[in-house]
């Protein structure tokens, strides 16, 4: 390798894609088109990079597999900043193995680094962790540390194990300090705000406050019973019940949370319920059914008792109840909850992180652009959706992951 190729290859490590620039710009030669391709990824260029990249895995020749595997592992992390989620994993795992196989173990790391971020980013936890458990940090150069504990973070955030959380993020601050990248420092500092900004609100005997992440965990440790509208769950002592399938049932167990120790009205559960505006008596007789479903749900937590106005939840163990809500609620919250990251993601992308269908996605997106929150930009396939961070709370409640015990939920 020459020294221009040398000196561009220590300038990205360091973080200085201009610098690299500098060095093989004018250059058409496989390794230079790499190096090219990589720098004009951290400068924001996605596009030219992803075009460079693939210039650089065809010009390699057969016996240079593990520059064409690096190559794959670049394209790769630009499809993840991209939110491409229907990149190829195979390709990636296969340059994963040519690296390992190769003793190129560092940018092997890399790649399941890569792996691991994909699996959090559509709410595959189980999985991400078992594919982080296979990795020792320890040889790792402070770069590659930072991005190590970030994942662990991510992870133990989505899993509201803030203390692990901390200490990883306390880690990851460190090596980004030792790795002097500003960028890296940036993505740490962004992280340790998750932190110490609301996740969701506590809604209890008619008063409302926010809760961190902290706080959260805390509260669903604890002996309250719950209504967790984060999951559309109940939880007490244990035990969680899942109405994530049952909206009417949900809406009526969160109305009796809010209003407790009070009971609600007939007419007030009509209203949440089923949305109508003046109850008559068949809006009454549906509201009796679907108490008794309610009251079958919850009969090994809590009781449903009728009063002369409407009715009172009465919980068997818990002394309180509290209702733990969203940090703003409103349609197709959740979609903008992925949106808020501030990166740009297509509909497909959107789709498979939420589990749902492209069309579904689609008209919600058409929905939350005519409301002027989300924009758009390129045209047909290329077409990316995004929108600033929203202020003041964080989203990871609103992404899909389980939490604490809903591995164990009954319905």
């Amino acid at each position: 390798m020459d020294s221009l190729i040398t000196a561009a290859a220590r300038a990205l490590a360091a973080g200085d894609p201009l610098g690299a620039l500098n060095r093989v710009a004018l250059r058409d030669d496989a390794p230079a088109l790499a190096l090219r391709g990589i720098a004009m990824a951290q400068l924001g260029d996605l596009a030219r990079a992803k075009v460079l990249l693939r210039r650089a895995a065809r010009a390699f020749g057969p016996k240079e597999a593990v520059a064409r595997a690096r190559c794959v592992v670049a394209e790769a992390e630009i499809a993840l900043v991209s939110r491409d989620l229907g990149w190829r994993a195979n390709a990636l795992a296969a340059a994963r193995t040519t690296l390992e196989e190769h003793g190129d173990l560092l940018n092997a790391a890399h790649a399941r680094h890569l792996e691991v971020r994909r699996l959090l980013l559509i709410g595959q936890l189980d999985e991400a962790e078992r594919t982080l458990a296979e990795l020792d940090p320890a040889p790792f150069p402070p770069a590659s540390r930072t991005a190590h504990e970030l994942v662990i973070a991510g992870i133990a955030m989505r899993r509201l194990r803030t203390k692990t959380a901390r200490a990883a993020l306390a880690r990851a601050e460190r090596a980004a300090h030792d790795a002097h990248i500003p960028a890296l420092q940036a993505e740490v500092d962004s992280a340790l705000l998750i932190l110490s900004t609301p996740a969701a609100r506590l809604i209890a005997s008619g008063d409302e406050r926010p809760l961190l992440l902290e706080d959260v965990e805390a509260l669903l440790a604890s002996n309250a019973f719950v209504v967790d509208a984060c999951r559309h769950v109940v939880r007490e002592s244990g035990a969680v019940i899942s109405l994530a399938s049952r909206p009417v049932l949900f809406a009526l167990a969160r109305a009796l949370g809010e209003a407790w120790p009070g009971d609600v009205s007939r007419d007030a559960l009509v209203a949440r319920a089923f949305g109508a505006k003046h109850a008559d008596e068949s809006h009454r007789a549906r509201l009796r059914v679907e108490i008794g479903r309610l009251r079958k749900a919850l009969r090994a937590v809590a009781n449903v008792s009728a009063t002369k106005r409407g009715f009172v939840l009465a919980p068997r163990i818990a002394r309180e109840v509290v209702v733990l809500a969203r940090p703003v609620e409103e349609e197709h919250a959740t979609l903008l909850a992925f949106l808020a990251d501030g990166e740009s993601w297509s509909s497909s992308a959107l789709a498979l992180a939420l589990g749902t269908s492209q069309r579904s996605v689609q008209r919600a997106i058409d929905a939350l652009a005519a409301a002027g929150k989300v924009q758009s930009f390129g045209r047909g396939r290329a077409r990316r959706w995004m929108t600033p961070p929203l202020p003041g709370f964080t989203t990871t409640l609103l992404l899909p992951a389980p939490l604490p015990s809903d591995l164990g939920s009954t319905s």
